[in-house]
């Protein structure tokens, strides 16, 4: 009887050592929530506003109260002079022709960056870079001097052309790094199935890059629409953008500063973007991240 017992507790399953409490995981999950409401305190605390009565603007309490829908009818009341509607069209169509001339320009100028050989190519990269460090206030007196000179003020052409400076280099920046990890073998065995070299980048470079050119286009497109400084400076009543229009904003209320009503404008503006953003987030990782093909 008392070998079976033995047996049996011999044979019985041990007790799993518990694991020791993982300090780092806690300390990055703590992390993660600190800079999570740091980022998205802000742009909670304009929602908040934005459906918040006028005469409770400045109510401290951290929900909702005092709903109302009237912020979002003034911010498109065009008695009251303001023309989001029209400033909305604009905010589109410059960014959208930004990110296409940029994409366009920035394809070919990465492909030849990183996969011929040139001189002075690292030199041409480097520039390319550094004028993305341009600070862009300096550039704001030549602009309005030389679009002044060739009447170009108040066009759209004077708010696309500077965005486009300023988004391509970012453009180049990341298609460059895509192409450059893109095997030769691919390219190479198109141009010996009959290939030229424009046709295996047509129909076999092209599509392989097509993850990196989507996101591009979507940093693109983000960075022409909430520019200010320069659509501030060389805009007018017809052309100017969503962000300028925010500044200059009109409430229903006179000789007071129509703070909900701003963010409401504030709300409008950037909620696209967070959901453009959201749906498209697996495909923005997916072109940060590609460059490796199997």
């Amino acid at each position: 009887m008392a070998t079976a017992t033995a047996t049996r507790a011999s044979t019985a399953p041990s007790e799993r050592p518990k694991r020791p409490f993982n300090w780092g995981s806690f300390r990055t999950y703590v992390s993660a929530i600190v800079i999570l409401i740091w980022c998205l305190a802000p742009f909670y605390w304009m929602i908040v506003t934005a459906f918040r009565d006028v005469g409770f603007t400045f109510d401290t309490t951290p929900f909702f109260t005092h709903f109302t829908w009237d912020n979002f009818a003034t911010v498109f009341d065009e008695s009251l002079g303001n023309h989001f509607g029209k400033n909305l069209l604009n905010s589109l169509f410059v960014g959208a022709v930004t990110t296409i001339i940029a994409l366009i320009v920035g394809v070919f100028a990465a492909y030849a960056l990183a996969r011929l050989n040139f001189r002075f190519k690292f030199l041409v990269l480097g520039f390319i870079l550094g004028a993305s460090m341009f600070p862009g206030v300096a550039l704001v007196t030549p602009l309005f001097q030389l679009f002044t000179n060739i009447g170009w003020m108040g066009t759209y052409q004077a708010l696309i052309i500077p965005n486009i400076s300023f988004v391509l280099p970012l453009t180049v920046y990341t298609l460059t790094s895509f192409f450059r990890e893109m095997p030769w073998e691919l390219e190479e065995a198109a141009r010996i199935d009959g290939c030229t070299q424009g046709q295996a980048f047509r129909k076999v470079i092209l599509p392989l890059a097509a993850p990196a050119t989507f996101t591009t286009a979507i940093l693109a497109f983000i960075s022409a629409w909430n520019e200010f400084l320069i659509a501030s400076q060389l805009s007018n009543d017809d052309t100017r953008t969503v962000t300028v229009a925010i500044a200059y904003f009109a409430g229903s209320q006179p000789q007071q500063e129509p703070y909900t009503a701003i963010m409401a404008a504030g709300t409008v503006v950037t909620v696209p973007l967070v959901i453009l953003v959201l749906v498209f987030q697996r495909k923005i990782v997916a072109g940060l991240t590609a460059g490796a093909v199997k």
